[in-house]
């Protein structure tokens, strides 16, 4: 889940973290008095709104002025963050997010922090796990190639409090850019880009996010609204010629990226919903058809590995879902089973199933075999 600016900073502000004083308008509040300087910042979950002017500074008196350009901006059903304007003597840019296959922190640390972050040299990686005792040591030596000693020592200890804030709100992301330096010495979040475990969500107080699930409820095509009610996790992606069906992040990540090698993006990434039906290959099967019927998208690939599921159970489910509803493509399918999954059950059997609703090979190179069908339907 992502959270909005304003509810990242709450959260933050709740573990003792300096964050800018300001107050949340509805989108249908009016401009507050606000005294002397200060910022507008539209409550939208994507980012670069700065250069899409969703974000204004604004003099003394000038408030009302400030929100009604970020309302007419595109921001006009969303809430208004008015801030205090921070005398910011430097900008950091400072990143924390679980790496999960190192089982560590992947920290990512700039002294030249702001909307320009892209274009500055690369950041200082620095890993490090929250259960080494050097830990303090590793991300001090790290911050020390990048900053002077005594605010790389400022940095590492912030760095050390946003890792136990990270664990102890089940964060996968928290990203501050910038954060802020002042001319006392202060470190201050000027902003916070903040994204949650959806799967720890009863494990927090929903009114702390409230806002932030509406919006991204609202930011979902109609597709994805409609994958969401039936328990897995869709996403569309622009310029797809292929619609992938797979379940498994890990999976469909690598097959994002072998697609788009191949010259054959996906059209969709899918996943498995935390807490969602343990059998979905017919309505994955209902979404990806949807967005096959679209022009640009030339072939669907069903492509799924099994560990310890049974692999009888996905092809009995596939070969249904295919004998009531046959593909409005091309079809590619893959499936790799380990030693349990196969159980009873041969793959061999498997290909006889699927021959029988028109699937003609398990392909033991997919990427390639659909990418060469969505060059020949091209």
């Amino acid at each position: 889940m992502r959270l909005t600016e304003h509810e990242g900073k709450a959260l933050l502000r709740r573990h003792g973290i300096a964050v800018p004083h300001g107050s949340l308008i509805s989108a249908t509040d009016p401009a507050p008095d606000w005294p002397g300087t200060g910022v507008a910042k539209a409550q939208v979950l994507e980012g670069g709104r700065g250069k899409r002017g969703l974000v204004r500074v604004f003099g003394a008196g000038d408030c009302a002025d400030a929100v009604a350009a970020v309302r007419a901006s595109g921001a006009g059903h969303v809430p208004l963050l008015i801030e205090e304007a921070l005398p910011i003597q430097r900008e950091i840019y400072l990143s924390l997010r679980v790496d999960g296959t190192a089982q560590t922190i992947a920290l990512l640390a700039s002294a030249e922090g702001g909307v320009e972050i892209e274009q500055g040299p690369p950041p200082l990686a620095i890993g490090f796990s929250t259960r080494d005792p050097h830990a303090a040591s590793v991300i001090l030596a790290g911050l020390r190639q990048g900053f002077p000693t005594d605010l790389a020592v400022k940095i590492a200890r912030l760095v050390r409090r946003l890792a136990t804030v990270m664990i102890a709100e089940d964060l996968e992301l928290l990203e501050i850019n910038p954060l802020a330096l002042l001319p006392d010495g202060r470190l201050v979040a000027a902003d916070a880009r903040i994204m949650r475990d959806d799967a720890a969500g009863l494990r927090h107080d929903a009114a702390d996010t409230a806002t932030s699930v509406v919006l991204e409820a609202a930011a979902r095509t109609p597709l994805e609204q409609r994958a969401a009610a039936m328990g897995f996790s869709f996403v569309e992606l622009a310029g797809g010629s292929v619609a992938l069906v797979s379940a498994g992040a890990g999976l469909g990540m690598m097959l994002v990226d072998l697609l788009a090698d191949a010259g054959a993006p996906a059209a969709c990434f899918m996943d498995n919903a935390h807490g969602g039906p343990a059998e979905t290959s017919a309505e994955r099967l209902a979404i990806a058809y949807e967005l096959a019927a679209r022009p640009e998208v030339r072939a669907i690939l069903f492509c799924t590995v099994l560990a310890s599921r049974p692999l009888r159970g996905r092809v009995d489910a596939l070969a249904e879902a295919l004998r009531l509803s046959p593909p409005p493509k091309p079809l590619v399918v893959a499936i790799a089973a380990g030693h349990t999954a196969l159980a009873g059950y041969s793959m061999a059997e498997a290909a006889a199933r699927l021959a029988a609703v028109g699937v003609v090979a398990l392909h033991d190179d997919p990427v390639a075999a659909v990418a060469a069908v969505a060059r020949l339907a091209a």
